[in-house]
């Protein structure tokens, strides 16, 4: 299941978690305040941001962090704050304020389709490679495979980031999370298990890029997967 955070304070923005929650997202409310120490942000699949609550400079650090981190972000915009808003901000919709529940969710699930090649049917593929959200389940040529929690929500991540690099440190944070006391090596074991799985009639789908990290493709290059 998907994780949308609405993050206000206003209560007419508050009575949309529900009606998201019945379209089989997780939308629980956050408190602007939440925010300020990043440590909420990387849980999120979508961040749905209230404009009123955000002040001008900590918007555009925030709007910065969620794109790196590959956070979906919609931004909710009173009319008379329009004049914030401008071509080069790192967002991917805005709703106008009064929002309506079911166009929030369609901008949502348009947002992620655009970023993460997830379908209406909350698939993700990557070639060979498909994931069901909704599901939980993996599998290559049509083939189900087995993983674990954890492996799957590795491979979740660089799947809905495809084509993207990250550190050994930044799949720490994004999937084990910032409270977690493990090595980077964590990633490494779980990498090569992950591979042992997906990697199959041939395939080849996560790229090691050499003293940086991991990313995943629809088909990796032989010679770029290197230990």
């Amino acid at each position: 299941m998907r994780t949308v955070f609405l993050v206000t304070r206003h209560p007419d923005v508050a009575r949309l978690g529900p009606a998201l929650e019945r379209t089989g997202f997780s939308a629980p409310v956050v408190p602007p305040d939440r925010l300020a120490t990043d440590e909420m942000s990387p849980r999120a699949d979508v961040v749905v941001l209230d404009l009123r609550d955000i002040p001008g400079a900590a918007f555009n650090l925030l709007t910065a962090s969620y794109a790196e981190n590959g956070v979906v972000l919609v931004v909710l915009v009173p009319e008379e704050q329009l004049d914030r808003i401008s071509v080069d901000l790192q967002v991917d919709d805005f709703v106008m304020l009064p929002a309506n529940a079911n166009e929030l969710g369609r901008r949502i699930e348009r947002a992620l389709w655009r970023r993460h090649g997830i379908d209406t049917e909350n698939y993700v593929r990557c070639g060979a490679l498909m994931l069901d959200l909704s599901n939980y389940k993996v599998s290559v040529d049509g083939e189900a495979l087995v993983l674990t929690f954890k492996e799957y929500e590795l491979l979740r991540f660089l799947a809905m980031n495809a084509g993207r690099v990250f550190t050994r440190e930044q799949l720490l944070n994004r999937v084990w999370g910032y409270d977690y006391f493990g090595g980077a090596r964590t990633v490494d074991v779980h990498i090569r298990r992950i591979r042992s799985k997906i990697e199959i009639h041939g395939h080849q789908f996560i790229e090691t890029v050499r003293n940086v990290g991991y990313r995943l493709v629809a088909e990796a290059r032989k010679d770029t997967n290197e230990e």
